[in-house]
Parts: structure tokens; sequence; C-alpha cells
């Protein structure tokens, strides 16, 4: 029997997805349970291991050659551990451990779900072909990662390319995070309604006070609202500017609620991007929606788990193998 999958969760604040992925980007069998977040800890982790347990019930399970496994963070991969913070119960706790109960000794990698949307933009979306690339979400949270010649680059804990929490305002506003002006608590869903609301905006007769609702009014001229998004955008090409410099990425791919505003966020974040990009290095950085939509979570933790255990035959060097006639 061909070891020609890989065992995929995404696990996240309100659902736990989980995939056999085959080495197309292919989703063979899918599995998924509320988390339960506001629960115990041991209860998100039974939540885990029924859609586990689910995956390894079908007749594809012999075929799983690894396992990847997406968090929300912050992730610590060199101990194998997860403190969520849309998870409350789980503070350094043995995510790995836990999974491992399950799925033996099968090879197993671990990163945060910006890492992971990453890995899965770059395999089969918007940053496919590239050499470097920052991939972002950004709804509730702003959170990130990082392509670097080519590879995920994921870091040692599985952490890097967290653009949420680059200070674009060193005397900003206070972060939850504990820093200053973070472009998390500018850019965020959340934060951008708050400012709007801030500014004089005021929801329609449903009382939507979401970002959504902003961006909404946004289109339709109210002038609050788009200057709330422009604040947003300034901040995000401010981090993504910063990040180019360092690491001389080529393309910003950006998903998320906040992204699917489209133009109101698209529009002024290019503009902005050309008055922070600025060096010749960085003066073609791209600026694109993500792809990849809700199964980003487990194609990109099958990916970082191929590249890990360095398995032929999945991720962005084996798509970009030539097929022959």
């Amino acid at each position: 029997m061909p070891r020609d999958l890989i065992a995929a969760l995404d696990i996240g604040g309100t659902k736990i997805a989980g995939a056999l992925v085959d080495g197309s980007g292919k989703l063979v069998v899918r599995a998924r349970r509320a988390t339960r977040a506001q629960e115990d800890g041991a209860t998100v982790m039974r939540q885990v291991t029924a859609v586990l347990e689910e995956l390894a019930a079908t007749a594809h399970w012999s075929r799983v050659a690894a396992v990847g496994i997406g968090s929300a963070g912050p992730v610590d991969a060199s101990v194998g551990t997860v403190s969520p913070v849309n998870i409350p119960g789980w503070r350094d706790f043995p995510l790995v451990a836990g999974v491992r109960e399950t799925t033996g000794a099968l090879p197993l990698s671990l990163v945060g779900d910006g890492p992971a949307m990453t890995a899965a933009e770059h395999w089969q979306g918007a940053a496919r072909g590239r050499q470097g690339a920052l991939c972002m979400v950004v709804s509730t949270g702003v959170g990130g990662g990082l392509v670097l010649g080519g590879r995920l680059h994921p870091g040692p804990t599985g952490n890097a390319g967290h653009i949420g929490h680059i200070s674009v305002e060193v005397n900003g506003d206070p972060c939850p995070c504990g820093g200053r002006g973070c472009v998390e608590r500018i850019a965020s869903g959340p934060n951008i309604a708050r400012r709007a609301l801030d500014g004089g905006w005021r929801p329609g007769p449903d009382g939507d006070t979401s970002a959504k609702a902003v961006a909404a009014s946004a289109r339709s001229g109210d002038p609050v609202a788009r200057a709330s998004f422009e604040r947003a955008a300034q901040a995000l090409a401010a981090g993504i500017a910063a990040t180019a410099a360092l690491v001389e990425i080529e393309v910003a791919v950006i998903g998320g609620g906040v992204a699917g505003s489209g133009d109101v966020l698209f529009a002024p974040l290019r503009r902005a991007l050309r008055d922070y990009a600025t060096l010749s290095f960085v003066q073609g950085l791209e600026a694109v929606p993500a792809q990849m939509g809700t199964d980003a979570g487990v194609v990109g933790a099958a990916a970082a788990a191929a590249q890990e255990a360095r398995l032929e035959g999945f991720g962005p060097a084996a798509s970009a193998r030539p097929t022959g006639d």
C-alpha cells in the first residue's frame, strides 16, 4: 500500500477541521467538529481526537505518511505545545503528545495557522511559484507566514512571519500582546470597526457593527468608513514594506474576512505600498488576494508536514516538476 496521503488538522477557535490530503492538494476525506473553546482543555482535546478517529476509521488511513497540524497560536513547535488566544483552556497545552496518542509513530509537524495558510498559498494558491512571499490573514486578528528561498519558513517555534505584532506606530495604542502600535491593533476587523464608530460612523437599521458593515458603508462613499479602511491599509503597507526590506519578498498575499472587502482595502493598500516600499529591491512588491479559502488550513498543514518530513510528491517542489508529454 503506498504512503501517499497526509493527515492534516486545522485548529481554530470555532472549528477543528481534519482531512486526508493527497499529493495534488485534493482532500480525499474530510472531518470536522466544533472546538467548544470555552470549555476546559481536555474537552477541546477530545474534539481533536474525534476528528482524528473519524479519519483513522476510513480505509484510506493505511496510506497516511505523515501528520500536519496548523493551530491558532501562539504555538511552540520546539516542544509541541500550543497556547491559542481564542482557546482559553489551552495554555502550554501538549497538543503534539495528545495527537500522537491517536497517530502513533507517524512523522508529525506543528505550525501556527499563519504559516499553514502560507504553505497552502505557496503550494496551490496566489504565491505559487514565488521564491519569497508573505501570506497574511486579516480577520479578527492579523497573522502571517513567510516563504523564503522557495520554502516555507516557519521558524524554530512555528510562528515566523507573525506580522500582526510588528509595531508600525511606536507611540501607538497598547496592544493585548503587550506591545504598542501593532499592525493588528490598527488593521484587524474589530479595530477597523472600533475606529469607525469612534469617528462617528453609525451602522444601518440592522445594527451590524462589523468590519464587513463598515466596508459596505465605505463602498457607498461614507467618508468615516473609508478613512478607517485607509488607516488599516496604511498599517498593513508599513508592515509589509518592512518585511520586504528585511527578507526581499516578491508578493504579499492577503486573506481573511477583511480581505473580502476587495478594493475597499486593496486600493488604498496598493497606494500606501508605493509610499513605504521605496527601496529599489522592493519597488516591484505586489499585494494580491488569497485564493485558497476555507481549505487553506488543512492543505497548508499537509504541505508543512511534507516539507518537514521531506516527503516526495507533495508540496510546491512536486507541483513544479515537469509532467512530461
